[in-house]
């Protein structure tokens, strides 16, 4: 493999590692890293399962990730079923150590600001261990469906993917979140070896522009953490005004901010592609006094237009509670093993949500006036009197949750053939909703009756023929 470098990347690079240059450069020249994170959640490190995963993909560990591993390029789990069933999430090896260093906590309140394709925040939700509060939030609303359909892919229960700025969120949420990642848009140094295209569009202007809009969103970041709270600022890029140099202006300029540690990752030194990690701390003790946002320190009018949003907020919650009569009903006879996690519902058209409500630190209301993809898990449909279950419903259950399995395997035709939209032959004695598993992942819905199971697998992520 061979990769072009801008000169003037190069000249900057030479500056800033002197006798390590030549092991640098050098390292362009070798193939790229390629790594996966398993789901705890649904695969336990020490089980069985994850020892068979280990060598059917001949994995490697990642030393700075317990769930992290390297693989060969020629294994392709991404195609595997195993992928579908969010059972792994295929990401670079050193974009792991961000959520690694963040360290969330069961329980807490965190945010991950910047969080499109969803890499960093499945690995907090699963360090998290599905308890707590975790928004997930992308300013681009083509990137927040990816986002919200990799939350979806790995089960996750008590995430919110919220479509905003970062100035919005600062405005709802003052002193909110005891974590929040920052993995701020970047000039993309570290995705050479990854990404041609990354190369061509870097620049030395591209550089400064980067570095001025990261201040910007950590300031914004800044706003939402809870005195005492943790931020982490990280980077796919080696350039200094966008790493070091931001974190020296952000901790002179808010001096209750204290820098703890960071960490850099080289692909001449580690395996993997580059990475630049801060991690900050808010080390004021005490709660400080909330200032009006916009919303709240509006005139006459607009508290009218509040209070009415208020009336149409209770009428929507006495509907959402109406189509969550349909879902238990549902639920007591498909789902007798299934409990959903404390919250509350939310009812989006036909679409039933269930938002988790950390202890009453979270509340539809809270969220109302912002684009929401995902209020949480997202349950199903209600229509015409009766309820249809979400894929997301079935990705975030166990095999027992479920009244009836369809059990496949990862080696069946039959597995290929559901996921390309396929109807599957089933028993005679089966009818109604069915769960559809491969080695005991679930990987979507079908609906049994007369000998067939009718697919309910997404369109939208059905593979081709």
């Amino acid at each position: 493999m061979t990769i072009e470098l801008p000169e003037a990347f190069l000249r900057r690079m030479n500056e800033m590692l002197g006798e390590d240059y030549n092991a640098f450069v050098a390292s362009y020249g070798e193939d790229r890293t390629h790594g996966l994170r398993l789901n705890t959640r649904k695969v336990p490190l020490d089980s069985a399962e994850a020892d068979k995963l280990r060598a059917q993909f001949q994995l490697e560990p990642v030393p700075w990730c317990k769930a992290g591993y390297y693989y060969a390029e020629e294994a392709k789990p991404g195609r595997h079923p195993y992928h579908a069933a969010g059972v792994y999430y295929i990401q670079e090896p050193s974009a792991m150590s961000a959520a690694e260093m963040l360290a969330p906590q069961p329980g807490e309140i965190v945010l991950d600001l910047a969080a499109a394709p969803g890499g960093k925040s499945t690995h907090i939700a699963d360090l998290m261990q599905g308890q707590g509060l975790l928004v997930a939030n992308e300013i681009h609303p083509g990137r927040a469906a990816i986002l919200s359909e990799n939350i979806e892919r790995m089960g996750i229960q008590h995430a919110v993917v919220t479509n905003a700025s970062p100035g919005q969120l600062a405005d709802r949420f003052p002193h909110y979140f005891d974590r929040i990642l920052v993995d701020a848009p970047c000039s993309g140094e570290g995705m050479f070896r990854k990404d041609p295209q990354a190369v061509l569009e870097w620049s030395e202007q591209q550089v400064a522009v980067c570095a001025a809009r990261q201040f910007d969103i950590l300031q914004d970041a800044i706003k939402m953490l809870k005195p005492g709270g943790t931020l982490v600022y990280s980077t796919c890029t080696f350039a200094e005004e966008e790493n070091e140099e931001i974190i020296d202006r952000l901790c002179e300029e808010y001096p209750h901010m204290e820098w703890i540690t960071m960490e850099r990752f080289w692909p001449h030194r580690h395996r993997g592609e580059g990475h630049f990690v801060a991690v900050l701390r808010d080390r004021r003790e005490e709660e400080a006094p909330l200032e009006l946002g916009p919303a709240a320190a509006a005139g006459p009018k607009r508290r009218d237009k509040m209070q009415r949003s208020k009336h149409s907020s209770r009428a929507a919650q006495g509907s959402a509670e109406a189509a969550m009569r349909f879902f238990h009903a549902f639920a007591a006879e498909q789902l007798p093993n299934f409990t959903l996690p404390e919250g509350e519902p939310i009812l989006f058209g036909e679409q039933l949500y269930w938002l988790p409500v950390c202890g009453g630190k979270m509340s539809a209301d809270l969220l109302q006036g912002l684009k929401v993809p995902r209020p949480g898990l997202h349950l199903g449909l209600v229509r015409k009197q009766r309820f249809e279950p979400s894929h997301a419903l079935a990705l975030a259950l166990k095999p027992d949750e479920a009244a009836r399995v369809h059990h496949l395997t990862a080696e069946d035709s039959e597995t290929e053939a559901y996921l390309r939209g396929e109807t599957l032959p089933i028993g005679a004695g089966m009818k109604g909703w069915t769960l559809v598993a491969v080695d005991g992942y679930p990987l979507g819905w079908g609906k049994a009756g007369g000998g067939m199971l009718k697919n309910h697998y997404p369109k939208g992520l059905r593979r081709p023929y």
